[in-house]
């Protein structure tokens, strides 16, 4: 009640939006006549006193009355279309920052001109995210005669380019890219070895289109470089047949769940295993436990001992992946066969992710079940998620026909506002309620009656599936009918943009998975331009083309104008999915910049929405309001219950991408560093300096210990001490002054100290200064990469190992930061200790070639090492474990300062915040 109260006193938050963003738009229209006065070589000499204005001190808000002018009249002269107040509104917010929802057919790829422009005058890039390479390559080809009237460049990243031109493309002012292969270059730049390879130079400004797809339903799944490991890939095909032989847990007929285990009265499911459709997962019961181990021991299979045994257990997870596989993933729902490869389907967007692949061995239980043989299964190279690279960008902002219901999760998360923008004209499409049915027989012949209907009356129809295996089953029905159609799916995406130009087409019926053309219009009547460009061919002229798209110009306003009269684009939802964005984003491909436009779902109690989510309370309410048979339903109050169940679907969405990015967040900051550490070694000049002050580090653990053992036994610390030096830096005693027990440690530090730096000195001269930095440049970069890879993995079974500590009373996610933070910092220590160990102990010599590359023709040897004393005379002791250079940690004698104690070095700030970040 206070919120409408609110809302009626100071206005919705839109109109309040709204408000804020009027005056700026004044601003920008007041200077429209002072830029069409200008001549066109006039605009790039307007972006040269932009630049030399933003250096004098002033900044991005400063100048967009003038920028926004000048990108609207560039649009206008080069591109033919002037963009609309409600474009410029949009531009607005995009420079600020912010969300902007723009309903279908608004113009976003338009709107976005001004602000990209704007905020590439600093000179740091800025880069237009697409969803596929198919956009970014057209937006970017569209926009290009604007940008360059303006003095601007434009280039395009897509996934089969090369190195070479990856480097020209980025170093443009605006690049337009996917979301996959920016952040694949980002962790691709952070593996490389030559600063010059680089391709991204900075996070400054994106702009990301469709950015509910990608910051939301793209959220959950990382990006991953992956290298091959060695695995039996046989016992995915071995398994995945003898996981035939274990039966479901049976089920109640009467609610359709499996029953509750007892353990008190010992009752339980009578069955192997039990299926979770809602998170894809199978839980063994005891007896499945036993059928699995007798199924191996016949097959000899099982090592000696249990199926608990070390050896044995990884047999649990062959079959939960197999069984997995066969159970829980379909066939043209979540993948598809092509080329002899299993390709993932989004389910988000129907589109193939290439080069994904699923990961703890389900992709290759999949190729078992599909009779293709297991790729070995790869080891995690480098990683990071969506979520974590775009919080990268010093400013960020997106774009999309369908934010606001997700406003919450992009503040929260991202820190970012959503603005709607209202639309030029007002929506004229009838948005019926859903039509409900008992199951998918009766639905499917309800779908196919009423598209035959609309088919012979000529209004054209897009009928919107939830999966590949859908839309072929409902091709199938219309074949039976005689009904001319076009498919899109993951199949056939290639074909994407042809299709989805000609759906708008008088009589056309399309039916599409949830890709729908998203960036592309669907207008009514088809598609003068892609008509054209069909009948020309490439070998056509200019002049050609302008005849033959005048020809289809006048045949395509007689066709607009009969759809128009037919109604529209009729839009049919086969199904409602989890997410009312995806259900907006169908209906938002009908009823664009005013067109008239219909709508409708229809729905089966067995479609998965209903069956998991919408509650048996909802199964109930239809029994006893008499529904059975062909019946149909109908009501404002189904639509209700609908969209609570998604509702809920998206809470509980929203929670899981919560809780992996708090996880992720430990991962994400650990990468931070070990990327900054990578990049000071990589551009570094002192790293010498750097080894030489590691060598003290060293050097001062040694002689803490010395000075305690020589309390008690003066010979042997001093053995100890002798080939503890001669281990770590292979010093064996200085020639102007012996070493005895009677030797100050104080001195024996100066005069190892001398010899670290003497040593140092001495390997430049014997292969060169810029030789021995390469050296030491190449070793850490070498052991950054392999260390951070196996930190990796200790992440990912640490993160598996503390959930289950929850039954100890103890928070997992507190007990993986502390946990995890332990094993970063062990393994920085471990890292730089073992780095200067190895180039001390060394010696260097010239190779034949007396050039040395850039990736090493230096020899490096280990000399034989003996005690700084006569051998025979040291004695061995007890070693430390620290005191081995395998690879080993060298141990503190004062106390480690934790990482919520004050920092020493008084700030007054805590250690981690401070000198231990």
């Amino acid at each position: 009640m206070s919120n409408h109260f609110l809302a009626a006193l100071f206005g919705t938050k839109h109109d309040r939006d709204l408000k804020r963003l009027m005056p700026i738009l004044h601003r920008v229209n007041s200077l429209e006549s002072w830029a069409l006065s200008l001549a066109d070589e006039d605009f790039s000499r307007q972006t040269k006193i932009l630049k030399s204005r933003l250096k004098k001190g002033e900044n991005g808000d400063d100048l967009l009355p003038e920028a926004f002018a000048l990108a609207r009249e560039a649009a206008r002269r080069t591109l033919g279309e002037r963009p609309y107040d409600v474009q410029m509104l949009g531009a607005i917010v995009l420079h600020q920052g912010k969300i902007v929802e723009m309903k279908t057919g608004e113009g976003k790829t338009l709107a976005s001109i001004a602000a990209a422009y704007l905020n590439s005058l600093p000179g740091f890039g800025v880069h237009i995210v697409t969803v596929n390479d198919y956009l970014a390559e057209r937006d970017a080809n569209w926009m290009k005669p604007a940008y360059t009237l303006l003095g601007v460049s434009v280039g395009s990243v897509l996934s089969n380019m090369d190195p070479e031109n990856r480097l020209i493309e980025y170093s443009k002012d605006i690049t337009y890219g996917t979301n996959n292969e920016l952040g694949f270059d980002y962790l691709r730049d952070n593996m490389k070895w030559d600063e010059g390879s680089k391709v991204q130079k900075h996070h400054y400004y994106a702009i990301i289109d469709e950015i509910d797809s990608i910051l939301i339903d793209e959220a959950r799944t990382p990006l991953i470089i992956s290298g091959p490991i060695e695995e039996d890939v046989a016992k995915y095909i071995k398994v995945n047949k003898l996981a035939t032989k274990l039966q479901e847990c049976e089920k109640d007929p009467a609610t359709g769940n499996y029953p509750h285990d007892d353990p008190i009265t010992g009752t339980q499911a009578v069955g192997d295993y039990k299926l979770d459709e809602k998170s894809k997962r199978v839980v063994f019961t005891n007896e499945g436990m036993n059928s699995i181990e007798t199924i191996l021991t016949t097959e000899r299979l099982l090592r000696k001992g249990s199926l608990f045994d070390e050896e044995n257990f990884e047999f649990i997870h062959y079959f939960t992946q197999a069984l997995r596989a066969r159970r829980l993933f379909g066939r043209d729902r979540d993948y598809v066969v092509q080329g002899g490869k299993v390709q993932i389907v989004d389910e988000f967007t129907g589109r193939i992710l290439h080069g994904r692949r699923y990961s703890d061995g389900l992709h290759q239980a999949i190729e078992a079940k599909e009779s293709i043989r297991p790729a070995r299964q790869n080891k995690t190279l480098a990683t990071i998620t969506f979520q974590n690279y775009f919080r990268m960008y010093r400013k960020l902002s997106g774009m999309t026909g369908t934010a606001d219901t997700e406003a919450r999760e992009f503040g929260k998360i991202y820190n970012l506002d959503v603005v709607v923008i209202p639309t030029n004209l007002p929506v004229n499409r009838m948005d019926e309620d859903d039509i409900i049915f008992l199951n998918d027989d009766y639905k499917f012949k309800a779908i196919c009656d009423e598209i035959v209907a609309i088919h012979e009356k000529g209004q054209p129809i897009l009928v919107g599936t939830v999966s590949v295996e859908k839309s072929e089953k409902l091709a199938k029905f219309l074949e039976r009918r005689g009904i001319k159609h076009e498919i899109l799916n993951a199949k056939n995406h290639h074909r994407e943009a042809l299709i989805i130009a000609e759906a708008g087409a008088k009589s056309a019926v399309t039916i599409a998975t949830n890709m729908a053309g998203r960036g592309t219009d669907i207008k009514l009547g088809g598609n003068a331009e892609f008509r054209a460009k069909r009948r020309c061919g490439e070998d056509c002229s200019k002049e050609e083309y302008r005849k033959i798209l005048d020809e289809e110009y006048m045949k395509w306003q007689i066709q607009n104008r009969e759809v128009i009269e037919l109604g529209g684009l009729y839009v049919l939802g086969t199904e409602r999915h989890e997410s009312r964005r995806i259900d907006n984003q169908l209906r938002g491909r009908s009823g664009r910049q005013g067109d008239p436009g219909y709508s409708r779902f229809y729905i089966s109690l067995e479609d998965d929405l209903m069956r998991l989510f919408g509650g048996e309370s909802f199964r109930t309410t239809m029994a006893r309001l008499g529904m059975g048979g062909g019946e149909a339903l109908y009501h404002p109050l189904i639509n209700k219950s609908l969209e609570r169940a998604q509702k809920r679907v998206e809470d509980r969405n929203y929670e899981i991408r919560k809780h992996l990015l708090e996880y992720d967040n430990v991962v994400s900051k650990q990468r931070t560093a070990i990327y900054s550490i990578r990049n000071k070694i990589l551009y570094g000049e002192n790293l010498d300096k750097m080894l030489l002050d590691t060598g003290k580090e060293i050097l001062q653990v040694l002689i803490d210990d010395y000075i305690e053992d020589r309390r008690s036994e003066p010979k042997t610390a001093l053995a100890r001490l002798g080939e503890r030096l001669l281990q770590n830096f292979n010093f064996r005693g200085s020639p102007d002054e012996e070493i005895t027990v009677h030797t100050n440690p104080e001195r024996i530090q100066e005069i190892v100290r001398f010899y670290l730096q003497n040593d140092i000195e001495e390997k430049k001269s014997a292969i060169g200064a810029r030789q021995i930095k390469l050296f030491i440049r190449y070793e850490y970069l070498r052991q950054i990469d392999k260390r951070w890879q196996d930190h990796l993995e200790e992440l990912t079974a640490l993160g598996e190992s503390v959930r289950l500590r929850t039954y100890a009373q103890k928070n997992p996610l507190t007990e993986y930061k502390n946990e995890g933070f332990e094993l970063f910092d062990t393994m920085l220590e471990n890292l730089h200790i073992d780095i200067a160990r190895k180039i001390f102990r060394v010696h260097m010599q010239h190779g034949e070639n007396r050039e040395i590359p850039e990736h090493m023709a230096v020899v490096a040897s280990h000399k034989s090492m003996s005690s700084l004393i006569n051998p025979s005379a040291a004695i061995r002791i007890g070693e430390r474990h620290e005191a081995s250079a395998k690879g080993t940690q060298i141990k503190r004698v004062a106390p480690k300062i934790g990482r919520n104690e004050p920092c020493p070095c008084g700030s007054g700030k805590k250690h981690k915040q401070c000198c231990g970040a």
